[in-house]
Parts: C-alpha cells; structure tokens; sequence
C-alpha cells in the first residue's frame, strides 16, 4: 500500500484498473484508492505484468507497507513464478510506539472521566526525539492540528511540549503524529528538511550561454517600391435648375398661412428626398451590414440601392434674356434679276422688347470617380421636386 500523502497511515482499495495476468505500462492506472479526505489512483512506475492480486477490491484500512499484490517483469511465465513471503519482521516494530500509549492508558484510573474509555491516552511525559525544538504556541493552531489533538486527548497546553517543525517554530499535523506514535519520529523533519531544500532553486550549474555569431547578411536584390496609387480628385457633377416655381410656392404659402417660409427650407428638405433610394455606390466598400446580408442572400431581396449623403451646392446665374427677331425674308429671282433691292424687313416695337427667363440657378455636387450616375439621378431628383412639385416640401 503506497502513502500517497505524508500524514497517510491507511487506505482502502476501492477497485482494482488491472486483472490477474494482465500486462501494463508506465503511466497506466492500476487501482484506486481511498482515504478519508480523498480517493486517487495510482499508476505504474515501470512495464510489467499483474502476477497476483493480494488484497482485492473492497479492501479496507490496509495499513501503508502491505502487501497488496505481486507484479513481475514483462516476459515473465507466471506459470513457474514462485511468490515470494512477506517480510513481516518490520511490523512489530511500526506498532511498537502505538502499544506503548495502550499500556499506559490501561494502568490509568478508570474514574478520570466517562469519556476516557472511548479515547485512546497519550502519554504526555518524555518527548520523542526530533529535529524540531518544543516552542509556546502563541497564536492559533492549524485546523488539522486542533482535530488531531482532539481525537488523541491531547489538551491545548500539550501543544507547547510536542517538538514543532513548522515555519517560524509553528506545529504540524506531522509533528502530532510523530508525538502520538503514529509515525516515525524523524519524518516529519526529514518532510520539512525537503521542502527547505526544494524551496530554494540551485543556480550553481547554470553557465551564460555564448553569444551566437552573426550569419553574414546575403545580398539581396534591390525590390522596386511600387509607386504610390495616386487619387483620382473627385467630379463636379452640375446642373441648371429655375426657382420660378419655388418663389411660387412660397408667396402663397405666406398669403394664405401667413408664414415665411425660405428658400433654404425647400433646398434642404429636397436635398433629404433625393438622397433617399439611390443607386449603390461603385467606389465605396461594402459596409458590415451589407456583407452580412449578402452571406445571408438579402441583398437581393433589399435591391441595389442605399442612401446617399449628396449636399448640393446652389450657385445663382444671371438672368437670360432672349430678343425676337424676325426670319429674314427670301428674295425672288425675278427682283434680282431686274435689280430691285429687296424690302427690308420692318421690326415691330413688340419684337425690340427682350424676353427675360425667371431665375436661374446651378446645383453643383462632387461624386468620387466612377459614381456619376449616382451623382445624376440625385441632380435629377432635386431638380423635378424644385421645379415641378414644390408644394411637396410645404407638407
């Protein structure tokens, strides 16, 4: 039975991984054992067979150094393998501190307490040898030391007599343990020794490694960069648009309702109309959401078309004014062959008068390259809402 943690006395053998006969490697997992804080398996140090099993499954308080089973080495005949008898000359000695204590308790009194026959007694006279030195206990003992004294009858004043091992003279369940006679005297300072040891990292075999020398650098062709992508400047896009219709607009909206409203107003609220439903853009990349409803095939559902940002750019032109004038009147043969001057033709006072056209403006806007048909149909948007239905910007 292994110790598989260094205050282990005892285990019990839940169930064996291996059978009888069995082959295993290292690293397989043998059996599982049991403790009262835990249950952990154990694994093979080495390649082997199973030759017997000892103490089967269900075994209970094996105490640690049994024997629980007989392995052999690989390629063993298990046939003619002779199992050779446990040694158990060193068991009467193991068990020799805990018959002490039995001896002691038994010439104690019986009239000490009603509750001393339950509990074994301790003697609490000479300490066990050990490495450690038996320091007051000023501050609170651990947890496991305080339910170890307990079960052993040991009283709080008895801790400043047990040999302490710990950190700064603290007292350890190992050095209760050694002290009761549960375990050998010497463990617990040899368990506190090694980890002193293991705390520390020895540093002695470790050299500075040598500086690794330079590969020669190779020679490289010379890479070209590449030239600089130069940017397309953007394309005015412009066109002419009359606000006869908008001045319109407005002198009845003020007649009528008594408000003022700008022209700015019309301008703006086109501006929103236009941009609405435009045809996708060709130069912009496609935003997150887009390409999520592509991967999702509703694109095509949506159509191709998204929502401008155009913010047109008004500039007032003068005035056109057209002058009639009358068609030259045609000359006959007959007066040219005769040699009459043709008739000049007389202008009316009606046709000197010039024709002036109401205001004219320009709407100018600048698309990247290659979105100017977006750039049109928001033109032509803002020009039909300006012109022919004004009213629709009042509402």
């Amino acid at each position: 039975m292994p110790a598989l943690s260094p205050t282990m006395t005892e285990g019990n053998i839940a169930s064996w991984r291996v059978k009888e006969g069995d082959s295993f490697v290292a690293g397989d997992v043998l059996l599982e054992i049991e403790t009262d804080k835990a249950q952990m398996d154990v694994e093979a140090q080495d390649d082997g067979i199973l030759a017997k099993i000892i103490q089967g499954d269900g075994s209970k308080a094996v105490q640690v150094g049994t024997r629980i089973a007989v392995t052999a080495e690989p390629g063993d005949d298990l046939a003619s393998l002779e199992i050779p008898t446990e040694d158990t000359s060193a068991s009467p000695k193991k068990e020799a501190p805990k018959e002490q204590p039995r001896q002691e308790s038994a010439t104690a009194p019986k009239s000490e307490g009603s509750g001393s026959s339950s509990k074994p007694a301790f003697s609490s006279g000479a300490p066990k040898a050990s490495a450690g030195k038996a320091r007051k206990q000023t501050y609170p003992l651990y947890p496991s030391v305080q339910h170890l004294m307990k079960e052993a009858g040991l009283p709080k004043e008895e801790a400043d007599k047990i040999p302490a091992t710990g950190p700064n003279g603290r007292l350890l369940k190992g050095d209760v343990l050694a002290y009761i006679g549960k375990i050998q005297e010497s463990y617990a300072s040899e368990v506190a020794e090694r980890l002193k040891k293991l705390s520390h990292l020895d540093l002695s075999n470790i050299k500075v490694a040598a500086p690794k020398e330079k590969a020669p650098a190779k020679a490289t062709p010379e890479v070209k960069e590449a030239p600089a992508a130069i940017e397309e400047p953007p394309v005015e896009l412009a066109l002419s648009i009359s606000l006869k219709a908008v001045y319109d607009c407005q002198k009845r909206v003020q007649e009528s309702i008594g408000v003022f409203l700008p022209v700015s107003t019309f301008i703006a609220r086109a501006t929103e109309l236009a941009n609405d439903n435009l045809p996708r853009s060709q130069v912009l990349k496609p935003s997150a959401d887009e390409l999520f409803n592509a991967v999702l095939g509703l694109d095509k559902v949506a159509g191709k078309s998204s929502r401008g940002s155009f913010v047109p750019h008004v500039t007032a032109l003068p005035p056109i004014s057209l002058r009639a004038t009358p068609a030259p009147k045609k000359s006959d043969i007959l007066d040219l062959l005769v040699g009459k001057k043709p008739a000049t033709a007389k202008s009316s006072p009606l046709s000197s008068t010039p024709k002036v056209i109401g205001p004219v403006n320009e709407l100018s806007i600048s698309v990247p390259k290659g979105d100017e048909r977006r750039g049109r149909v928001f033109l032509e948007r803002m020009k039909i809402m300006l012109e022919a239905e004004p009213g629709r910007l009042v509402v």
